[in-house]
């Protein structure tokens, strides 16, 4: 990423979607990178355009909410390291939950305020109650813009044009944006019908391999049909085919499939499963040797989704209704068997859904032992129990990672130091070309030399 920062910085988008609270977890979990130190150094390699954190408000990393005094310190620390723009996503639409979290940001930092309206289609998220939910957040002087977000890919070009105005008329002059996938196609034709309809001002999207697919519609070839389309991108178009060549390079170099269009699906917009639970769904039918009931699931998934007040197909609610689908399916019958999380999703700790629980399914769901366990767990700690157990004196950007994740894998970040590596993604094959002569037992010493350089490698040395 710091590689082409400074080019991403003088393209001229209007902001970079950088992180959030699972993708800092991610960099400590698995990389052992401090995710503090990602932002200040991306922050001074990219003065220019704001880095832009998503958030669903009241939580850090844990699904959990937490105490607000807990994200006082967390919106603190991530403006004063570099976010200048912060994504408010509730899942469940709690206008009381967003606003909370928008006054929190706001009196920690000077930062943009985003609010979200995640897009999914059931029989209560049409035109009038994204339109609602909008109105009510737009008084606010903690929102400064709002856009549709819609992770399925589910907003078709028609619909596109009927919501965005929907939504910008309850906004008045606070701007729309647009971040649309492409799961099923529509991303790049819904996006221009959005901005066709006048109501939306920015297009979010994803630069070379890394559009298309399931992510966003490519970079390149939206500025283009926004240009045939008469509509002027102060974006640099040899700043971002530049960009594009990095990103082409780096997949190509570390074999990463890119993005690429993808067929319309109507069955999605039935089902809406994404594609990473649909896989996992299959791979465990298959070794049951169940795979032949699969259609069985994807219907049950549709009932489950209803009963359950129809929550919005984004993480973690398509994991729970789709395991839970493939409970009644293969169980001894329906909600016999119930996961923790559709237990407490019930009770109510991942917020008030949109439309109540079916109120037999929910008797159904709660009439267990484990209910009543689950139900007497402690709620997030407090600031001040956090701070005892931690010790008042931590360091507040370790305290909140220690807060939230296992002490081991803060114990490896911390150990590793910080970061020093370049990456070149030309200097891939060269690199795997070393590992493998260091592999050999009869390569004790090995040189690759060429006009203007020498590379050599002794026995016992590490390769990075």
């Amino acid at each position: 990423m710091l590689e082409i920062a400074g080019k991403l910085d003088r393209a001229g988008f209007r902001a970079i979607d950088f992180t959030s609270s699972s993708h800092m977890a991610v960099a400590v979990r698995y990389f052992r990178d401090n995710p503090w130190e990602r932002i200040r150094r991306m922050r001074a390699a990219m003065p220019r355009t704001p880095l832009q954190f998503i958030t669903t408000g009241l939580r850090f990393i844990a699904w959990q909410q937490a105490d607000p005094d807990f994200m006082r310190i967390v919106y603190r620390r991530l403006q004063a390291n570099g976010i200048r723009r912060f994504v408010m996503l509730d899942p469940m639409h709690d206008v009381a939950a967003v606003l909370e979290a928008a006054r929190i940001v706001k009196e920690e930092g000077d930062a943009e305020v985003m609010a979200a309206l995640t897009f999914t289609l059931s029989d209560v998220h049409d035109d009038a109650f994204y339109a609602n939910f909008a109105a009510q957040l737009a008084g606010s002087p903690d929102i400064d813009l709002f856009y549709i977000k819609d992770p399925g890919g589910l907003l078709s070009p028609e619909r596109a044009k009927t919501l965005a105005p929907a939504i910008k008329a309850s906004i008045g002059d606070k701007a729309l944006e647009i971040h649309p996938h492409c799961t099923i196609g529509f991303g790049p034709v819904a996006a221009l019908s959005a901005v066709e309809t006048g109501a939306v001002s920015a297009v979010h999207v994803g630069i070379g391999p890394l559009g298309d697919g399931s992510s966003l519609p490519e970079a390149g070839r939206m500025l283009a049909n926004l240009a045939e389309a008469g509509h002027p991108v102060p974006v640099d178009a040899g700043l971002l085919s530049e960009i594009s060549d990095y990103w082409w390079r780096l997949a190509r170099a570390e074999k990463l499939e890119p993005g690429t269009p993808q067929s319309y699906d109507a069955s999605f917009l039935r089902h809406q499963i994404a594609g990473g639970v649909m896989t996992t769904t299959k791979r465990q039918l298959q070794e049951l040797n169940l795979l032949h009931r699969l259609p069985e699931v994807i219907a049950e998934t549709e009932r489950v989704r209803s009963e359950l007040g129809q929550p919005i197909m984004v993480t973690p609610f398509p994991q729970m209704v789709m395991s839970q689908a493939l409970f009644n399916v293969i169980g001894t019958g329906r909600y016999a068997q119930v996961s923790d999380q559709v237990l407490r999703y019930v009770m109510g700790k991942f917020g008030r859904p949109t439309r109540p629980v079916d109120p037999v399914v929910e008797a159904a769901i709660l009439n267990r032992n484990r209910a009543a366990e689950i139900a007497a767990e402690p709620d997030f700690p407090t600031l001040a129990d956090l701070r005892r157990r931690f010790g008042a004196s931590m360091d507040d950007e370790e305290f909140l990672l220690r807060a939230v994740m296992p002490g081991e894998q803060v114990d490896a970040m911390l150990a590793a130091g910080p970061s020093l590596a370049r990456y070149n993604p030309g200097a891939v094959p060269m690199l795997e070309l070393l590992r493998a002569l260091a592999a050999r037992p009869a390569a004790r010493d090995i040189v690759v030399e060429r006009p203007g350089l020498r590379l050599a490698l002794h026995a016992g040395d590490a390769i990075a």
